[in-house]
């Protein structure tokens, strides 16, 4: 997949180790301009399980936590799994204070999610 890019944002993929996961790695933040991007790359990916690496994006508003939880929704819906890497402090306590965190299953790195996806 060809990175997409909005000015600092940006959203690329690749496929995982096993072959049956995909790696979405965020750049930058998710706001009102870049949210279609990135639910644009969500969509386009075919594996059963999702990895969205976030080391990235330093900080998450309203807009990313919704796109974040219509990711989830929308992986959930078809039947594949979906994990975040790279939850920074900033990015962790937005998720826990609009109580969406329990959501996300979240782990330190991508080869511990691919595995936990496998």
């Amino acid at each position: 997949m060809a990175p997409m890019s909005g000015g600092a944002f940006q959203v690329s993929g690749r496929g995982g180790a096993s072959g049956r996961v995909h790696i979405l790695q965020v750049t930058g933040a998710i706001t009102h301009a870049s949210a279609a991007a990135f639910q644009e790359a969500v969509r386009a990916v075919e594996s059963p399980g999702v990895v969205l690496d976030l080391s990235g994006v330093p900080s998450v508003d309203s807009m990313a936590v919704g796109a974040l939880v219509r990711a989830f929704v929308f992986c959930n819906k078809a039947g594949r799994k979906f994990a975040l890497v790279g939850v920074n402090h900033r990015v962790s306590n937005v998720l826990r204070l609009t109580g969406v965190d329990s959501l996300f299953d979240t782990y330190a790195t991508v080869a511990v999610a691919e595995a936990a996806l496998v």
